[in-house]
């Protein structure tokens, strides 16, 4: 089932965490070209990316850093934060976007957590930094056996608008991915 944009968030866990990580040279090249694609999230689809846990803006381009919105919550812990829960709950979010790091450790935690209280949780895979690389297949099997999917911000993009079913959208989007 497509995701809606009105009904989905976008939360990076410890994001800035694995930009000091020893990660495979592919893997940061296309992370960095995900990275830039997070302000579209905003700009077109008025999803703010929050960022909850470890996050410095200085750590990555001052084009993406402007449009991600910090949130003072330990990502561990960001299912028991009412805040965050009360702010979902207002926008009716049924759809939680995760990524960041460490995949096999917060991010999958936070996943399960979500899927638990029965959020749609997804995991943004081409943002989400793995301490231990061997361990990413691994960790995604698993969450995949609790309804949590893989995917990338660049799908999401182009499913949020063809959700929306908008013509004029869904090129604007195939021209960003371009």
């Amino acid at each position: 089932m497509l995701a809606d944009p009105r009904r989905s968030r976008v939360v990076l866990i410890n994001l800035t965490r694995g930009e000091q990580a020893n990660m495979p040279a592919e893997f940061v090249v296309r992370r960095r070209a995900s990275l830039t694609l997070l302000p579209i999230c905003q700009e077109i689809f008025d999803v703010p990316p929050l960022a909850v846990g470890e996050y410095e803006p200085r750590q990555i381009p001052d084009r993406v850093a402007d449009w991600i919105v910090p949130l003072n919550i330990d990502g561990l812990c960001v299912w028991r934060d009412q805040q965050f829960l009360t702010s979902l709950a207002a926008s009716n979010i049924g759809v939680v976007f995760l990524g960041g790091a460490w995949l096999e450790e917060e991010v999958f935690v936070a996943a399960l957590e979500g899927a638990r209280l029965g959020y749609d949780v997804r995991v943004l895979a081409d943002l989400s930094a793995a301490r231990v690389e061997t361990d990413r297949s691994l960790v995604l099997d698993r969450l995949a056996l609790h309804g949590v999917l893989a995917t990338t911000l660049r799908q999401t993009l182009l499913e949020w608008a063809m959700c929306l079913d908008d013509l004029v959208l869904i090129q604007r989007v195939r021209q960003f991915l371009a």
